[in-house]
């Protein structure tokens, strides 16, 4: 199906943040429903929404909501970097870059990162997301419990 947009049309951008806690590691939240308000708050009726963890240790993917499958997932990631191997990032005794006062052993879960997306981008059409039949957006926390950011950035008209 072909659509015309009138030419007049100026873009427009909205943002928001949604902030939440997460509450163990390979938890997958469905952020769906709270992405789908935050699209029709925008007023933006064509574009783009882009979904944007801020942390190095989550990731944000599209999926199908269904547990079997999320418990497939869990035990994929955890057999690509498992929490009993032993990684350079968890000796603070030679590590020397980016360590806080708090700093946990979490190498896993960076490794787990490197795997998946930071981001993902959804079409906009008619003021709603263009997911597909089982499609839902997801934050994967990968490493403990944390408070999360996940920015939201529509573009479009």
């Amino acid at each position: 199906m072909l659509r015309e947009f009138a030419r007049a049309s100026v873009p427009a951008t909205y943002f928001e943040t949604i902030q939440l806690k997460t509450r163990t590691c390979l938890q997958f939240i469905d952020l769906t429903e709270a992405i789908k308000q935050i699209v029709a708050a925008s007023g933006i009726r064509e574009g783009i929404c882009n979904i944007q963890t801020q942390h190095t240790t989550t990731a944000i993917s599209v999926n199908e909501n269904e547990p079997l499958l999320i418990r497939d997932m869990k035990m994929a990631l955890e057999r690509l970097a498992s929490r009993k191997r032993k990684y350079h990032h968890d000796n603070f005794a030679i590590r020397t870059v980016n360590l806080s006062p708090d700093e946990e052993e979490n190498g896993h879960s960076h490794c787990k990162a490197l795997f998946l997306q930071a981001s993902e981008s959804v079409n906009v059409i008619d003021g709603k997301l263009q997911l597909g039949k089982w499609q839902r957006i997801f934050l994967i926390e990968l490493d403990r419990s944390r408070d999360r950011k996940v920015s939201v950035m529509i573009l479009g008209i």
